[in-house]
């Protein structure tokens, strides 16, 4: 799940060498680009910004676009490490303003697909409209239900819709209307149909018989307003390793 969008006006800081090899790659992820904008599909495993470690962050790789002497394109929101799909950037500093107004005023629209267990819920479609509150615990961040006087509740609602349904396994279109960290997984974790390869959060690692690589969340599409005009909407296809399962499970 898309996390509160990183400030576009942060300091400028110094360019990142990067390899050919990782070049080549994150310019391969992109799904659309123009003067204003870069759209790219995030695969699972790569950060969004922040990680830990000796590889890039996505944040890092982007400095593939920028021209000599210039910024790299911003980042305007985030996913999760292992949520895979559409991942938005401003090659401007006013684009950045702009889709960061845009964002916070809710004029994105997110679509999603998600694997969950045992089934699909009982109701077919429906809206999850309970408030997160933070979770630290060491290192780890955690996203819990809490009530809605809770001191340190945030407003969280999301809509689902079954796509498909198949013996212990349901595919799931989400769509969030808020943003907070790790929303969609905990919203549906407490509807009791996690996500299948969420561990944090209860899903299951085997479905079926089948062993599942990751989070099985995908961010499939996302609407905007477009800087220069009008609305534009970006669909990224499911990964290959949840499109096996996909199939695998009979959900397809």
């Amino acid at each position: 799940m898309s996390r509160r969008p990183p400030r576009p006006d942060r300091a400028p800081v110094a360019p990142i060498k990067l390899s050919k090899d990782e070049i080549e790659f994150v310019r391969g992820l992109v799904i659309y680009q123009d003067p204003h904008i870069v759209a790219l599909n995030k695969p699972a495993g790569l950060s969004s910004q922040g990680g830990r470690g000796q590889v890039h962050t996505l944040d890092e790789l982007l400095w593939a676009f920028a021209k000599p002497g210039k910024a790299r394109p911003r980042l305007i929101h985030r996913l999760d490490r292992d949520t895979s799909g559409v991942i938005l950037t401003a090659r401007t500093k006013p684009a950045a303003g702009f889709l960061g107004k845009a964002m916070m005023a809710r004029k994105f629209a997110k679509t999603y697909r998600a694997i969950v267990t045992p089934g699909a819920p009982e109701t077919k479609a429906g809206v999850v409209d309970v408030p997160l509150r933070r979770d630290e615990q060491g290192r780890e961040a955690f996203m819990r239900v809490c009530p809605p006087d809770h001191p340190d509740a945030e407003v969280a609602r999301s809509r689902y819709r079954t796509i498909a349904e198949a013996p212990g396994a349901a595919l799931l279109e989400l769509d969030p209307e808020t943003g907070r960290m790790h929303q969609l997984r905990v919203h549906l974790a407490h509807l009791g149909r996690p996500i299948a390869g969420d561990a944090r959060y209860g899903g299951a690692l085997v479905v079926g018989g089948h062993a599942v690589p990751r989070l099985m969340l995908h961010a499939a599409a996302l609407s905007f307003p477009h800087p220069s005009g009008g609305e534009k909407r970006l669909e990224a296809p499911v990964p290959a390793d949840m499109a096996g399962l996909i199939a695998a499970l009979g959900l397809g």
